[in-house]
């Protein structure tokens, strides 16, 4: 089996999702070597202001890559993404990164039509949990829940399952 990768660039949901199922971003520093937020990434997160959920959290990682300026979208992304997604997908195909972590159905689709390996919250969380880091996934899933999170009953049976599986 081929080295996983070490570097993964992040989108905002999976962000606000972690945030919520774990109360902080430790997990991505746990996993890899360097997690990359894109600025559009960044903006979307600093929108809501100083008391928007999970910005505390955002901002005391100070170890993640926050990118100081915005990329330049191609064409195609910006025309079927949003400027997160888009700027996910666009940053890993500049920097040469191959994996990215994105939640969302279409992203994930345009994601993998261009050639990028892909993760989300919920692989995050199952990764973390096989590499014995101290999660309960079904703890974890109640919390993303009960901040709004919308997760799919398959979704969730699937992170329990696999969750089990490691044990």
């Amino acid at each position: 089996m081929p080295d996983e990768p070490k570097i993964v660039v992040i989108n905002t949901a999976p962000l606000i999702a972690l945030t919520a199922a774990l109360g902080n971003l430790d997990v991505l520093n746990a996993l890899y070597a360097r997690v990359v937020v894109p600025y559009e990434v960044a903006e979307e997160i600093r929108a809501g202001g100083k008391d928007v959920f999970g910005l505390d959290v955002f901002e005391k990682a100070s170890w993640l890559d926050i990118k100081s300026i915005p990329i330049t979208l191609q064409p195609y992304l910006k025309n079927q993404l949003d400027r997160g997604e888009a700027s996910v997908i666009q940053t890993a195909l500049q920097e040469n990164i191959q994996l990215v972590c994105i939640d969302e159905i279409v992203g994930r689709r345009v994601a993998r039509l261009s050639g990028l390996h892909l993760t989300g919250s919920i692989g995050i969380l199952l990764k973390a949990k096989s590499m014995e880091y101290p999660i309960s996934i079904p703890e974890a899933l109640d919390r993303m829940r009960a901040r709004g999170i919308w997760l799919s009953q398959n979704v969730i049976r699937f992170a329990i399952e696999h969750s089990e599986r490691g044990r």
